[in-house]
């Protein structure tokens, strides 16, 4: 009785789950590519940016360490 409530319940289930994938609107190829693109070049920018504002915050550290002759 058990093992046939679970086969049920999992027959139900991937029902349920191919029902759901028919109403997936899956994105174009040129979508796909466009988002693509655009996570690239924010990350790249991102990147960028946060290591120019490491270098400036490590200059300055580098500057107030020596002005102050901590070693």
């Amino acid at each position: 009785m058990q093992v046939t409530g679970w086969f049920n319940r999992s027959r139900v289930f991937l029902a349920q789950v191919k029902n759901e994938m028919e109403r997936v609107t899956w994105p174009t190829r040129k979508e796909v590519y466009a988002t693509t693109l655009v996570v690239l070049l924010t990350s790249a920018f991102f990147g960028l940016y946060l290591s120019a504002i490491d270098v400036v915050l490590v200059r300055i550290a580098r500057f107030l360490f020596d002005m102050f002759g901590v070693q």
